[in-house]
């Protein structure tokens, strides 16, 4: 019996430890960290990892709430993660042009939020180009510079060459038949 006794203990202690091991890795990947930024227009960025660090793994629905600068309220909003990293969210543009008080939520079993203020501003576009005016130069070149006209000279330098091989050719073809 005392055999018995030693291997149910031996099987209790080992299923106890590996209890307790496990308790602090399942602890640890319940904390979220929740990084809350503008996009640089009206829209919010979040970034999402574990407190530890690591890159989030998992697919966690993070709701987002806002509140602008006249009181308007945006939300609550589900996040949906993007394709842009692991754990990266964004809302899109849902902000006006102000300062917004934005609260990200994340549900149970992570169990944590985050607050930050972001700044909305419209979505801008690039300048458009500058008109370029075109004048005749003064110096009634036509704007005509040096370099535009060498490539006369480089054909005229082609066909001189072209010619010259084709002489040569016909002159090299005569002296080749009358030694025959």
């Amino acid at each position: 019996m005392t055999g018995i006794r030693r291997l149910v203990a031996a099987v209790f202690v080992g299923l106890t430890l590996t209890l307790f091991a496990a308790a602090p890795a399942a602890a640890r990947a319940d904390k979220l960290k929740l990084a809350v930024a503008g996009d640089g227009a009206e829209g919010v960025t979040i970034q999402a990892t574990y407190a530890d660090g690591r890159r989030l793994d998992r697919l966690v629905r993070l709701v987002l709430t806002a509140t602008g600068p006249d009181g308007q309220k945006v939300g609550p909003l589900q996040l949906e993660p993007q394709p842009e990293g692991q754990g990266f969210y964004s809302s899109g543009p849902v902000l006006s042009a102000g300062a917004w008080k934005v609260t990200v939520k994340a549900p149970e079993p992570y169990r944590n939020e985050a607050t930050a203020t972001v700044r909305a501003r419209a979505a801008q576009s690039p300048p458009a180009p500058a008109p370029v005016a075109v004048t005749a130069p003064a110096d009634g070149t036509s704007g005509r510079g040096v370099a535009a006209g060498w490539w006369p000279f480089a054909a005229a330098g082609l066909v001189l060459v072209a010619a010259a091989m084709g002489v040569a050719m016909l002159f090299g073809r005569r002296r080749g038949t009358s030694n025959d």
